[in-house]
């Protein structure tokens, strides 16, 4: 396993990660949870990634089990958690969003559900227009000044505001962001790569990235048909289906379809060097990878070498075909 620095920070998270999203509580039950956990750690995996909306709560619920029965020592890996959607499906004003109540109440609830004494990441899982950075930014500094959260974020906040929020923590003496986990995939790339571009040296910003696969469309998984075992299978996850499929009137259906016959000039999976291609930016801290059994854990984790082996070259022509297609 290779290991980054997340950011200017001194932790260390494993290149590839592993996380609940869609699949923990749904496709995913109580011992699948804890082989794939087992499994991944054993690998070298060192960050688990959830948040309190993940299946309402019982994506962490799972995970908090599933470590706990497998005693990992606690100072082997990194846990996170997320807040902004709240955990019920119809939430109340104070159940959700960034004010100081629903990030202090949602940061002690993940703290129960996954039963750890801290979350080593804790973000602010998305923007929110009614509460500025001046309650939010002191409300994380208290959090990580009580020993509750240990490095704090953003996911899907535009650079202004990650701006915003660091200014005002140094205004005020208060620790401020330290990463931001946004979507990064061969389709989804101008954030990390443009927006986010100059916050990597002025503030030292680390990047968790999420979907790798775009939600498996990478895969090659969808170019017949959906599997009904799959992600976008799940009739809870129509929502999903429609926003990957349709993204675009189709066109990332079209592009992504020229990845397996390139995969294949390169000796590997399409999952594989989708997740390579993430690797090869610099600025990534971590790909956060998605899978409900092991044996999907085993291919993803073969991008490691994928990424060590492909040259300039290689990446060229991926490039190339992503750029015309």
């Amino acid at each position: 396993m290779e290991y980054r620095r997340l950011g200017s920070s001194g932790l260390k998270l494993s290149a590839l990660s592993f996380g609940a999203w869609t699949t923990f509580g749904r496709q995913v039950d109580q011992r699948a949870a804890r082989e794939m956990l087992a499994y991944a750690h054993a690998q070298g995996i060192n960050f688990f990634d959830n948040a309190e909306v993940y299946a309402h709560g019982v994506a962490e619920e799972l995970m908090g089990a599933a470590l706990h029965e497998l005693a990992l020592p606690r100072d082997s890996y990194c846990v996170s958690s997320k807040a902004y959607f709240g955990r019920l499906p119809d939430p109340a004003p104070t159940q959700h969003g960034l004010s100081r109540k629903h990030l202090t109440d949602a940061c002690h609830q993940a703290l129960r559900r996954l039963r750890v004494d801290y979350l080593d990441l804790y973000y602010c899982h998305r923007p929110d227009e009614d509460t500025p950075v001046a309650e939010i930014v002191p409300t994380m500094d208290t959090l990580v000044r009580q020993g509750k959260v240990l490095y704090w974020g953003t996911s899907e906040w535009p650079t202004v505001l990650i701006n915003a929020a660091a200014e005002f923590a140094r205004a005020h003496h208060l620790i401020g962001p330290q990463m931001e986990q946004p979507q990064y995939n061969l389709l989804h790339r101008e954030r990390v790569e443009q927006e986010y571009a100059p916050l990597y040296d002025s503030l030292g910003l680390g990047i968790t990235t999420w979907s790798p696969l775009a939600s498996g469309l990478l895969t090659g998984k969808y170019t017949a048909e959906v599997p009904a075992d799959s992600r976008l299978g799940q009739s809870d996850n129509a929502w999903l289906r429609e926003a990957v499929l349709d993204a675009e009137g189709g066109a990332h259906a079209r592009r992504a379809a020229a990845l397996p016959a390139l995969a294949r000039t390169f000796g590997c999976s399409p999952a594989q060097l989708a997740i390579a291609w993430c690797l090869k930016n610099p600025h990534v801290s971590t790909v956060i990878l998605g899978a409900s059994r092991i044996t999907q854990l085993e291919e993803n984790l073969g991008a490691l070498a994928v990424a060590q082996r492909l040259d300039q070259g290689a990446w060229q022509q991926v490039e190339q075909t992503f750029t015309t297609s």
